[in-house]
């Protein structure tokens, strides 16, 4: 694509605003050998929260181990077990070893994705009715889904607010809820290092905070450690959950759960399975649970794909801390640049929720756009709009209820009052049934995402784009 004068222009005064991008420069060269596919084809990504970009590199390596190896189901013995069995373990190796996780104190234990390791956490921890379940309204639905778990079995479940503008969590608020935990109960606090809302990172001094108050401690990582390297050597939550695509694309079907090995003694499974015994009877009626993460691994783990977690740790490593400073200086040119654009009416065409500047903060911006009479545009049509110019970016509520309510000033009051006469869970209640309930205020924003190889052409066409709403 050509550039014009204008646009070097815009991108000389970007790179005077933010010299600190200079420091990334190899990460042009980086997107011009491995991550070609993007310029060949027109695309502006825009969505790595969503999922992050595999280099060809990955492919290529994976590719070549599986064509020249012979690899059988780890579940034995035998030659072609022994061998997938050897590079699984030492993939968990790679990954305690990216975090900087002593193997004396977290097992790795592998999911189908974040979710399974969150479900894996949900499901077996020890929840009772002098239990707490401690968490944000800033959470993805896999982190509100284990209050299901805590219902059942009849612990408190409590929120702590998020405050505006900001989107950070109310600190007062949650300085007294971590006062709540009761002596000897099974509490869980849960809280996401960086929100895949409105991309607030929350401190990570929360952990050692709540765990001297008597709480265990689960990090959702997923949208964090993208572009953010998570120091296990120096933080020490009892459970992490982990996506590898989030981090670097490929292989899609693998996550893990970063479990203390402390914290995994409290968890209690409610069932087993093939993989996850070490002997089970149909005569007997019994059952005995490996010991460690096997206990945890359902069935044949996704073997093939396993290997390559390695090789996109590899990757990642060789970037080092690169996309993070790139991604700082982008997020904050196209936040100062989208707040800049206003209708003829002198009214702002974009409200962007969460920080207004990089800090505390990671590379994912959301926001609404608004039209001169200050009425929202369905992020919907943002979407629609965008996709035609080849612009990926995702629109809704992101799997994140609680920050959309925040973000949008959803009261509760409103929200019982749409899902009055849905009582059941399994009741029928679809998005227009919701969005026709709260159509005024909307029912969801438009959010972008910055990841390894953004560039500040990326971002400007987005901008460019945003213009056209201008009236």
């Amino acid at each position: 694509m050509e550039t014009t004068s204008k646009e070097c222009a815009a991108e000389q005064r970007f790179r005077a605003a933010w010299p600190a991008y200079e420091e990334t420069a190899q990460l042009d060269a980086l997107r011009a050998r491995e991550y070609s596919r993007l310029d060949k084809l027109g695309h502006v990504y825009l969505d790595y929260t969503g999922a992050g970009l595999y280099a060809a590199c990955q492919v290529s390596e994976h590719l070549d181990l599986l064509a020249s190896r012979v690899f059988g189901n780890p579940h034995s013995e035998n030659p072609t077990s022994a061998t997938i069995t050897v590079l699984l373990e030492q993939c968990r190796r790679k990954v305690l070893d990216y975090f900087h996780a002593s193997d004396r104190e977290y097992a790795v234990i592998f999911t189908p994705n974040a979710s399974g390791a969150l479900k894996l956490v949900g499901e077996a921890y020890p929840f009772g009715p002098d239990g707490h379940y401690l968490l944000t309204f800033d959470n993805h639905n896999s982190v509100n889904g284990i209050r299901e778990f805590a219902r059942s079995r009849g612990s408190a479940i409590t929120y702590v607010p998020l405050t505006l503008p900001e989107m950070r969590v109310d600190r007062g608020a949650l300085a007294e809820c971590f006062k709540l935990a009761r002596p000897n109960a099974a509490n869980l606090f849960a809280y996401p290092a960086q929100s895949n809302f409105s991309g607030v990172q929350h401190p990570l001094e929360w952990i050692s905070q709540a765990q001297a108050m008597g709480w265990d401690v689960l990090l959702d990582a997923a949208a964090f450690v993208p572009t953010n390297r998570l120091d296990l050597g120096k933080w020490h939550p009892d459970f992490v959950s982990i996506s590898f695509y989030k981090m670097f694309g490929y292989p899609t079907g693998v996550g893990c759960l970063l479990a203390s090995r402390s914290a995994l003694a409290k968890l209690r499974r409610p069932w087993f399975a093939g993989g996850t015994i070490t002997v089970a009877s149909v005569q007997g009626d019994r059952h005995f649970l490996a010991e460690d993460a096997s206990a945890f691994e359902d069935g044949t783990p996704d073997f093939l794909a396993i290997p390559a977690v390695e090789i996109g740790l590899r990757h990642l490593e060789k970037i080092g801390d690169l996309a993070h400073t790139r991604c700082r200086c982008l997020t904050a040119w196209v936040i100062q640049d989208l707040l800049s654009l206003h209708h003829s009416n002198g009214r702002q065409l974009v409200r962007i929720y969460g920080p207004l500047d990089e800090r505390g903060r990671g590379g994912t911006v959301a926001m609404n756009f608004y039209d001169a009479g200050e009425t929202i545009i369905d992020h919907r049509r943002v979407e629609e709009a965008a996709a035609k110019r080849r612009i990926s970016l995702r629109s809704g509520c992101f799997c994140n209820p609680g920050g959309g309510e925040t973000a949008l000033r959803l009261s509760k009051s409103e929200l019982i009052g749409c899902f009055r006469d849905h009582g059941e869970a399994n009741s029928r209640f679809t998005q227009e049934d919701f969005r026709h309930c709260v159509d005024s205020k909307g029912t969801g924003a438009v959010r972008i995402s910055l990841g390894i190889v953004s560039n500040f052409q990326d971002v400007r066409r987005f901008v460019e784009f945003a213009r056209e709403f201008l009236s």
